[in-house]
């Protein structure tokens, strides 16, 4: 589903996005890793900007999917700043490949599912959904299985030449640990 909307309309659309985002939360397959289900762009965007920021917004989430160093690179900014960056990562452009192989220790089969974007400007705000299962190790605890599926928000800035130069984002941690274990229900 693909929108091009004025600011007048951007509310109602976002509430029918949100709930047509209900009924097909999964419906992505492996070709469509990455992509948005829902798909909200301004329309004071030429198409050329906007094709660049659907671009480089679907690039790095298929980095989340493959976890392919060259992929990264190339939609990553050298000046790339996580503006929420959390104790441990490092800051610059190698800290989402950190992000990723760390995540990806407790989480082998990790897959992230774009439910929607919306487009506005140089920024790509996405709400996303984290599935898979936790198989491998999370500090001193050891998967058994356990089903993953929790969700996160990002908002990128993307400059002209189609790479992210910064990244708020927000997962829920809280799900994730309850998922594995780490805290009680």
């Amino acid at each position: 589903m693909r929108n091009i909307v004025d600011g007048k309309n951007l509310l109602v659309v976002l509430f029918l996005a949100a709930c047509s985002v209900v009924a097909r939360s999964h419906g992505q397959d492996s070709a469509q890793l990455g992509k948005a289900d829902v798909l909200i762009v301004s329309n004071d965007l030429s198409e050329t900007q906007r094709q660049m920021l659907i671009d480089t917004a679907h690039g790095f989430y298929t980095f989340w999917n493959t976890g392919d160093p060259k992929l990264l690179s190339r939609v990553i900014s050298p000046s790339f700043t996580d503006r929420d960056l959390p104790p441990g990562r490092p800051q610059g452009p190698d800290g989402p490949l950190f992000a990723f192989r760390q995540f990806t220790k407790a989480v082998p089969d990790l897959h992230c599912y774009v439910l929607q974007q919306i487009i506005v400007q140089d920024r790509v705000v996405s709400n996303l959904r984290f599935t898979g299962h936790f198989t491998g190790t999370f500090g001193k605890l050891q998967g058994t299985g356990q089903k993953v599926d929790f969700v996160a928000t990002d908002i990128l800035r993307i400059d002209q030449r189609g790479q992210i130069t910064d990244n708020w984002h927000l997962e829920d941690n809280l799900t994730f640990l309850k998922q594995i274990g780490a805290v009680s229900p």
